[in-house]
């Protein structure tokens, strides 16, 4: 059991150093009292001898103390990681020097340890930036604390605009699942992780776009499908029109020989549409060029001379096939007419890393616009469910893609955007 037990250092030394005050104090009073002293002054000589132990005992006491105190001021900079600022010890040698020698190398540790990790986190976000996946980061407190640049192709602005917004204000809910999307649930899957940054956790999220891979799973089956009933349809067409043709040219009656004619014609037909659609999902060679859109504008509004079609366009080039993406917007506007419209605006930016085409019409628009690329469908009594999907597979091998809407109830029309990659720009 010790004699003087504390909580603390500062009043451990108080305690001792009273002690041992307290017998020097005694030890002299008993020496005055033998060498025959006064009374008034051996009282005289121990105030005085007090006062001079009290000084020394507080001195020794904050000397003592400050070695630590200097030590605690330092790890409170650590804690806020700052680490420019260093303790001095009292003591150039022994211990105390020692233990603040070894706190001022931690520090420097520490430093080059988060130096390191923020040259990490800047790359980390430089590589998020890059990327066309739309990434969100979420702080400690459930705010957005940053997003890529393809958050814009998610939420049509900037993230800045909605800087420190709650998930529920993005439309974003969490579920037994995951997080979910509000009304994008089919088309963009949600991944999540967390990470520590600046002492907090943050939420990453991550939007992968499941539908183009339905799409291509669909195609795929589509594919298939078309692949065995072509097969057949050429296996039982190429005879019954070669027997059609052998047969006509060999017919003496009129009514025969036209009969026999538009046999052969209408096998040839599907023989044809058989070949087209199931060449629609084969890879193109695409020959990448940068068009002149004036001089593309002219020969588009050449083509369809009887109608309204304007050209609004901020760039001067547009990186294409020039053969593919011509027929693409031929395809577009002729849709555009065949829906009864009297006007189609053409407009051309560039945002970011792409050109934004808009093609807007004021035709009658869609009743139905969710099986616009399902092939084989169509709305037209002539039509054969190829041309949007066909005009699709072109822009998606260009690194693009395309979106079908109607115009708001306040309009008529239907609006197609498209989006294709900024390659190079002539000078």
């Amino acid at each position: 059991m010790p004699i003087f037990k504390s909580k603390s250092l500062s009043a451990y030394i108080l305690w001792v150093s009273c002690g041992f005050s307290l017998l020097f104090v005694l030890a002299l009073a008993w020496i005055l009292v033998a060498a025959d002293w006064q009374a008034w002054n051996i009282g005289l000589t121990l105030v005085v001898a007090c006062l001079f132990l009290l000084i020394a005992v507080t001195r020794f006491k904050n000397r003592v103390m400050s070695s630590f105190e200097r030590a605690l001021l330092h790890i409170e900079a650590v804690k806020v990681e700052d680490y420019n600022q260093y303790a001095k010890s009292e003591f150039k040698e022994g211990v105390t020097a020692f233990f603040h020698d070894e706190l001022t190398l931690l520090s420097e540790q520490m430093q080059t340890h988060k130096s390191q990790y923020d040259q990490h986190a800047l790359l980390l976000y430089q590589l998020i930036d890059q990327l066309d996946t739309p990434m969100l980061v979420f702080n400690q407190k459930q705010k957005l604390s940053y997003a890529n640049a393809a958050f814009s192709t998610l939420f049509g602005q900037p993230w800045q605009m909605f800087r420190l917004a709650s998930p529920k204000l993005l439309g974003l809910t969490y579920t037994d699942k995951g997080w979910c999307l509000a009304g994008k649930e089919q088309q963009w899957h949600v991944s999540q992780s967390e990470f520590i940054d600046s002492g907090e956790r943050h939420q990453l999220l991550v939007f992968s776009n499941i539908d183009s891979a339905i799409r291509a799973s669909q195609l795929n089956a589509w594919q298939q499908i078309i692949r065995v009933m072509g097969h057949e349809i050429r296996n039982s067409l190429t005879p019954v029109s070669s027997l059609a043709e052998s047969l006509g040219s060999k017919s003496n009656s009129p009514r025969e020989k036209q009969a026999l004619d538009v046999i052969a014609e209408r096998c040839h037909h599907l023989q044809d549409f058989v070949s087209r659609y199931s060449s629609l999902s084969q890879s193109l060679n695409l020959d990448l060029q940068a068009i002149h859109l004036a001089t593309f504008s002219e020969r588009l509004q050449g083509l369809f001379s009887q109608y309204d079609v304007t050209f609004v366009a901020k760039p001067q080039w547009l990186w294409a096939d020039p053969t593919f993406i011509e027929q693409v917007f031929i395809n577009l506007i002729k849709n555009a007419f065949e829906a009864e419209a009297t006007k189609v605006t053409i407009k051309i930016t560039e945002k970011k890393q792409y050109s934004v085409i808009k093609i807007i019409d004021n035709g009658h628009g869609l009743a139905n616009t969710d099986n616009l690329f399902v092939p084989l469908f169509t709305t037209k009594q002539q039509g054969q469910g190829i041309g949007l999907t066909f005009c699709r597979n072109i822009l998606e091998q260009h690194g693009g893609s395309i979106e079908i809407k109607n115009n708001p109830s306040s309009q008529k029309g239907m609006t197609v955007s498209i989006s294709l990659p900024v390659e190079v720009k002539p000078k």
